[in-house]
């Protein structure tokens, strides 16, 4: 039996058992990435869909989806390549791709406006170790790394990718215990410590989906955008005021139906309350 080191959840694997992301599994005494070098998603975004507002505007990037998600949102709106199925599998094609394939496929990109490599769709760093290699790659032809993540995962894994990684959208997808571990299963805790250490070795973007009825106070925003505002950057400098932050709308998705979109009135409301502390808050999906 072997234990990951990835996440909070420190699954302990035996031969051939996939740990609760789906996407690591027990062989040979260690843990190992099920999915290394499998792509379910592949296009070319601009780079404000990650959404990074304040990184390389009006250019496009080439966005990368594996397999898996350590967080089991019930309203992910990619339940199909994030959630795996009853007995850890996945019912979506996927093809083949070395990081070296990927890398030259992105600079390929180039005169579409291609800046490099988002790593995005399903929750990335479930296999860190392909972002890890692929991005290597990517810098060396030039190009650029971004990583879409939820953040839970332990700071070995931040060491690991972070000389490689020129960007990060993180979600903080909201500010209560509570709602980490009842709703989504994870870790707010390990967020929020992964969301202070990559503010000092890249350009951090952050997210708060608002979900009626679960963080949608204006109480809970303030003390969010708060403990955003409070962050420091690399030798103290300090740099969470600047940090921007995302307030999006939630839709009904997958087994979260019972209840309707969130008011675009309260995502307003909830930007003009993180303006209180933040200087670059936006509004989304309203």
């Amino acid at each position: 039996m072997a234990q990951c080191h990835v996440c909070f959840r420190k699954c302990r694997l035996d031969e051939g058992q996939v740990g609760s992301c789906g996407a690591r599994v027990g062989r040979a005494g260690t843990v190992q990435p099920l999915w290394y070098g499998k792509i379910s998603s592949l296009a070319l975004d601009p780079i404000e869909k990650k959404p990074l507002y304040h990184f390389h505007p009006g250019s496009k990037i080439l966005s990368v989806g594996s397999l898996g998600c350590n967080l089991h949102c019930p309203f992910c709106q990619n339940h199909w390549i994030a959630q795996p199925d009853k007995g850890s599998s996945f019912r979506v094609p996927v093809e083949s791709a070395s990081p070296e394939k990927l890398a030259t496929i992105a600079a390929s990109c180039r005169p579409k406006g291609n800046i490099g490599i988002a790593f995005t769709y399903n929750e990335p760093l479930v296999g860190y170790e392909f972002v890890r290699d692929t991005a290597m790659l990517v810098r060396r032809e030039g190009m650029l790394n971004v990583l879409v993540t939820n953040g839970t995962a332990g700071p070995d894994v931040l060491d690991e990718i972070a000389p490689h990684i020129d960007a990060m959208n993180i979600d903080l997808k909201g500010f209560t215990d509570r709602y980490y571990s009842e709703v989504l299963r994870g870790s707010r805790q390990m967020a929020m410590d992964f969301i202070r250490e990559a503010v000092r070795h890249c350009h951090v973007e952050l997210t708060t989906l608002i979900v009626p009825g679960e963080n949608d106070t204006e109480e809970e925003m303030l003390e969010l955008s708060a403990w955003i505002a409070g962050l420091e950057g690399v030798s103290g400098h300090k740099k969470g005021r600047e940090i921007p932050l995302h307030i999006s709308r939630f839709f009904p998705r997958w087994h979260m139906t019972d209840r309707q979109a969130t008011d675009p009135r309260q995502v307003y409301r909830l930007v003009a309350a993180a303006k209180r502390h933040l200087q670059y808050v936006y509004p989304g999906n309203c």
